[in-house]
Order: structure tokens, then sequence, then C-alpha cells
């Protein structure tokens, strides 16, 4: 068997403190916002090359201001950038602790299946004992694929 990466509980109150703060963190966040994958794709990307002409951009029009047609928002452009500003540390934070929920969810799924599997295979080699047969058979389902033949005949009829 594998070496254990982790082993650890997460107890009920502490699981309800997590999702507590992560309310918390959506109603701190109210103007968070749900975008398509169509409109995402479509989206001009601000990177870090662009944010640099961003700033610059906002500068020159905070300097000459006279040069910008009267709809232009410069109010607007500021708090959007401000925002992406703020945003950017608590994001870097998010993704940082997303990740590490993520490997630790992966590590413990495939920590449990390996143990799974372990048993699987002790119950087959034992043989029949104490009436193992039937959840042997029930566990084996799980690799139980028809074959090619098998779904050319089930499609045709």
């Amino acid at each position: 068997m594998a070496k254990n990466q982790i082993s650890a509980n997460l107890a009920p109150a502490d699981q309800e403190a997590v999702m507590q703060a992560i309310t918390t963190i959506h109603e701190k966040l109210p103007f968070l916002i749900d975008l398509t994958t169509e409109k995402r794709r479509a989206m001009l990307k601000m990177g870090d090359k662009s944010r640099a002409f961003v700033s610059k951009a906002l500068e020159i029009a905070t300097q000459n201001p006279d040069f910008l047609p009267r709809s232009f928002d410069l109010e607007e452009m500021r708090r959007d950038l401000a925002l992406y500003e703020a945003l950017y540390p608590v994001l870097l934070s998010l993704t940082q602790l997303q990740e590490l929920v993520d490997d630790t969810y992966i590590a413990t799924g495939s920590e449990a299946y390996v143990a799974a599997l372990a048993v699987y295979n002790y119950a087959k080699a034992s043989g029949d004992v104490a009436g193992l047969n039937i959840a042997i058979d029930e566990m084996g389902r799980r690799f139980y694929r028809r074959s090619n033949k098998n779904k050319c005949e089930a499609t045709a009829s």
C-alpha cells in the first residue's frame, strides 16, 4: 500500500466555522459577478504588462482630462483599477488556499480508494469467508465494463 500522505479529521464544528468564513467572504464581496464561458473568452484580460499600461493611461487621463469625450467616466476607470488592485492579493490568497484544499481532497480520496482496493483484493483472495461473495460481487461491479461487441449489439437493437 502507498505511503499515507495525510491523516487528519475535520471536526463538524471546524467545518461549520470554515463554511461561515466562506459566507463572510461572500458577504464582504457582494459585488462579485459570475461570467459565462463565452463572456469570459470574449473579454480583454489584464496581465502584468497590461497593469502598467492601464496605470499609465489613468495617469495621463487624470492629468489631461480635456481630450477625453464627456461620456468617458474617469472616476469609474479609477474605481475599476482600485478594485482590481484591491482584489489581487485576495485572489492570490484564495487561489493558494483552493489549491491546498484541492490537493488535500485529491490525496485523501486517493488514499481511501487505494485502501478500498486493498480490502476488495484481500476479500477476493480469502474466498467465501463469512459469506463475502455477495459483497465482493457488489464491489466488483465497479470494474464491470461491457465489451465493444455488446455495445454494438445493444445499439443495433
